[in-house]
């Protein structure tokens, strides 16, 4: 669409995967994307954005909320006035109702994995313990992975953003247009920079 596009993720590999693909692109494309490993917590662009996004619970994974805090005041210093600022979140319904203190296992044609959880309701702390096993020719290949995540209440998150400059749009449901409700699994947040 025209777009200059600055992707940033904390893992290089995620950044490698990413880079890989843009290889299907065609050149002129592949020039508009510039790909940079930070902790957005550090956040820091070359210059001032005309939105932003965030997908794949990311700010679930920033169990402190003052570093919540300080990443929505650094997208606010890095978006332009009138800004779009679009992200989602996982809900606490989700981790205290779905996932709670629940194991899953599915196996898929070429994998299979193992999923523990753990919610601390005091904390707010959603722990998974993934074994994940991946076909390898005659046999499967295990891999662990362990990932902490934090419940947000939507009151919190828009006094947040408030105090970060941004007007919320809209709360709703992920990947309707229906309102979001009490038991939403994953909600998204359309907000734009006050000014």
């Amino acid at each position: 669409a025209g777009y200059d596009v600055t992707a940033i993720d904390l893992s290089g590999d995620m950044l490698s995967i990413a880079a890989r693909k843009r290889m299907e692109m065609s050149e002129e494309i592949r020039e508009r994307i510039l790909y940079v490993q930070q902790d957005m917590v550090e956040l820091e662009l070359p210059g001032i954005a005309d939105a932003f996004a965030a997908v794949g619970d990311s700010f679930n994974y920033i169990t402190d909320p003052d570093d919540l805090q300080t990443v929505f005041y650094k997208v606010g210093e890095y978006l332009d006035a009138g800004g779009l600022f679009i992200f989602d979140l996982n809900t606490r319904w989700k981790y205290e109702t779905l996932l709670a203190e629940n194991t899953f296992a599915e196996t898929r044609e070429n994998c299979a994995f193992i999923w523990e959880n753990y919610y601390d309701p005091e904390g707010r702390i959603n722990e998974y313990d993934l074994n994940l096993f991946l076909e390898n020719g005659d046999h499967y290949d295990r891999f662990e992975e362990f990932h902490y995540q934090r419940a947000y209440d939507v009151a919190e998150i828009r006094e947040m953003l408030d105090l970060a400059g941004f007007e919320v749009i809209r709360v709703y449901e992920s990947f309707t247009e229906e309102d979001a409700t009490e038991d939403s699994e994953r909600i998204h947040f359309a907000t734009r920079k006050k000014g």
